[in-house]
């Protein structure tokens, strides 16, 4: 089995990691009443984390890594450039998410009381990365057609 079928197929399955996991972790946080849900939050979001992980390696060492078309190809398709574009948009909202769950973290380590106040408004942005993924698709599968090259 060669290596860029092994690293294509890991980065093409993370999708179904990332979907499922920022759905759980929205739904998560829209059920949130109170502190007693909140490993329901963090386990779902460190599934998220390591699907966005996976994600860039993956889609790094296959762009630029000398496993697939080349740079030359990804730097200048427009499916590609769109498909990042959107990923930047993703990453932008994700801001606000997680630096807010890391606080959360750090606060339940510590005992202290958590805010949650501000869940419910989480888990619109986590439903909106989850509907940013589709488009995302599509320009992968775009890509992987030559389209727009």
């Amino acid at each position: 089995m060669d290596l860029r079928y092994i690293i294509s197929t890991i980065h093409i399955l993370t999708f179904g990691l990332g979907a499922a996991s920022i759905w759980m972790r929205a739904s998560a946080l829209r059920k949130l009443k109170d502190e007693t849900g909140l490993n329901d939050v963090f386990f779902a979001d460190n599934l998220w984390a390591l699907a966005a992980f996976l994600w860039l390696l993956t889609g790094i060492w296959r762009a630029f890594g000398g496993l697939e078309k080349g740079a030359d190809y990804y730097m200048t398709n427009v499916a590609f450039l769109v498909k990042m574009g959107l990923f930047i948009v993703v990453f932008a909202l994700e801001l606000r998410p997680m630096i807010t769950l890391i606080k959360w973290r750090s606060r339940q380590r510590k005992k202290e009381t958590i805010d949650i106040s501000i869940a419910a408004s989480l888990a619109r942005t986590s439903y909106i990365e989850l509907m940013l993924l589709i488009p995302i698709v599509s320009m992968a599968t775009a890509m992987a057609r030559g389209l727009f090259y």
